[in-house]
């Protein structure tokens, strides 16, 4: 092959072909020689390098630097905030006990099924919570904190409506001598304790979601389950076995009383 000023002239002559050709030869023959990479500063993130074969036109390419692995965090190093959402959704069961408790007090005050069906009626928000989920979800306290600006402030009024209906729920049960309960009345009232709860359900709902890690969001719906479940036995079958007079003097008491430990209204 000519060097010198000869080579220079032909190389200049050549069909684009060849010089292709003669190009691809050059590459090759260039492979044996050790790689280096050129930092290319401000044109490609500094955590890429391009990395050529050292001769002028040899081909560059793009190193990516390897992942850092991930470590899998079991449920114990979360462990506290499981059991946050466990109480959470314990405590949004409790209303649902307490409002399928009332058709039975309902019934042993000789209400007609037509007034226990129509008190059906306040399970309905946890049914319809997709219409103001977006809202719950969108409107927010920045300084507070997404789910915090509803849930914080949906306990307390939680919390000041069954004070409230303590004083109230014996009133619209009636006093079965001769004034019977007044079912529309009942009805709006707990239809707006459960929509208290739902709203709360909503809230816990999305915290869940951004609480846990990816790894352990799966036991969101486990304390989902369970939280809820727990919270109606507890408004439901254990108030009714505390409020029932006969259980409480069969099995809690030594003198018999005409009435159980505990009422809707405390």
């Amino acid at each position: 092959m000519q060097s010198g000023p000869g080579a220079a002239v032909a190389a200049g002559n050549m069909s684009p072909a060849i010089a292709a050709k003669e190009g691809g030869r050059q590459r090759r023959a260039g492979s044996h020689h050790h790689h280096h990479c050129l930092d290319v500063g401000s044109e490609t993130p500094p955590a890429l390098a391009l990395c050529g074969d050292g001769l002028p036109g040899g081909e560059a390419e793009v190193l990516l630097p390897p992942e850092p692995e991930r470590r899998a965090r079991g449920y114990r190093a979360e462990l506290g905030s499981i059991l946050l959402l466990l109480v959470l959704y314990v405590l949004q069961g409790i209303p649902l006990g307490l409002a399928g408790s009332v058709p039975l007090i309902l019934q042993s005050k000789s209400a007609s099924y037509t007034d226990q069906a129509f008190f059906s009626f306040v399970f309905w928000p946890f049914s319809l919570k997709l219409l103001w989920a977006p809202l719950v979800d969108a409107v927010y306290l920045r300084g507070f904190g997404r789910r915090k600006s509803w849930l914080v402030p949906t306990q307390y009024v939680l919390g000041l409506f069954m004070i409230y209906m303590s004083t109230q729920v014996d009133v619209l049960l009636g006093d079965g001598q001769g004034r019977g309960p007044d079912v529309m009345a009942l009805t709006v009232t707990f239809f707006l304790f459960e929509f208290l709860a739902a709203t709360q359900d909503i809230a816990v709902d999305g915290w869940a979601l951004t609480m846990l890690s990816r790894e352990n969001v799966g036991y969101a719906s486990t304390c989902n389950s369970v939280g809820q479940t727990a919270g109606y036995f507890l408004g439901n079958v254990l108030f009714l076995a505390l409020e029932s007079s006969s259980f409480c003097n069969k099995y809690l008491r030594f003198q018999p009383q005409p009435r159980g430990i505990v009422t809707l209204s405390g």
